[in-house]
């Protein structure tokens, strides 16, 4: 198994790197903190890993991707963990527009890229399917208030991930989508001075992340007590959920 993470510098990303090279797999990891990247592979060893610096944001981040599956090959799966987003209660334009950019446009640039990589790739066929997965969140299940472009763009990702599902199946492309959906995992992301609801450590995480990886899963919400908190959202009418103001983070 090979396996590309992009977005491997930090959060959940990193620690998937960390488990799957600790597990002997051979990974390709990108991110724009070389510093990082370079203490991954010198911890692990060139053998199972090769890195890329790359911004998602930018036309070069696939050029950078190239790169990296040229050294790799063709790899059995690509992850998209890039991510950004904060609190926004003054909905400052500046921080809205780059976690469209990174979450959005970023994911869009890599993921269309790789694909249409697999299109004519011959080491893909129906017995060997390419899997890509981009982490996104039960924030995108419903607007929150507080994270206006974070849950809109997580709520993109997700229906974007549906349309290429659909695309995959109808171009036959030997392909299978993952959508993977934490709730609060203790990374970089979130507020250090605040307290959140049934937080997870990256490590933890990550155990879910590489395992939906390896069985192709379309769908992952992780764990329990989020499936049950993302089906209770469902039945609250869209009129009551716009006049909650109890939802602070």
């Amino acid at each position: 198994m090979s396996v590309i993470v992009i977005g491997a510098t930090s959060g959940i990303g990193r620690a998937v790197v960390e488990r799957l090279a600790g597990e002997g797999i051979r990974v390709g990891i990108a991110g724009r903190r070389e510093e990082r990247l370079i203490e991954l592979q010198q911890r692990f060893g060139r053998e199972l890993v090769s890195y890329r610096v790359m911004d998602v944001t930018q036309p070069s981040a696939v050029d950078a991707l190239d790169a990296l599956i040229a050294e790799v090959g063709a790899p059995d799966a690509l992850l998209y963990a890039s991510g950004i987003g904060k609190q926004n209660p003054t909905l400052d334009e500046a921080m809205e527009l780059r976690t469209v950019e990174t979450n959005c446009a970023g994911m869009v640039r890599i993921v269309d890229h790789f694909i249409n990589y697999v299109k004519r790739e011959p080491a893909y066929n129906s017995r060997h399917k390419a899997h890509v997965a981009v982490i996104t969140s039960v924030a995108g299940t419903m607007g929150m208030g507080p994270a206006p472009a974070y849950s809109a763009t997580k709520s993109m990702q997700s229906a974007y991930l549906v349309a290429l599902a659909q695309h995959a199946s109808m171009q036959r492309i030997p392909l299978s989508v993952g959508d993977i959906r934490p709730g609060f995992v203790a990374t970089e992301i979130l507020n250090p001075e605040k307290r959140y609801p049934m937080i997870m450590s990256a490590e933890r995480a990550a155990k879910f992340v590489v395992r939906s990886l390896r069985c192709h899963q379309r769908i992952t919400i992780f764990d329990w007590r989020y499936r049950l908190l993302v089906g209770f959202w469902r039945l609250i009418p869209r009129w009551l959920w716009e006049r909650l103001t109890m939802i602070r983070n």
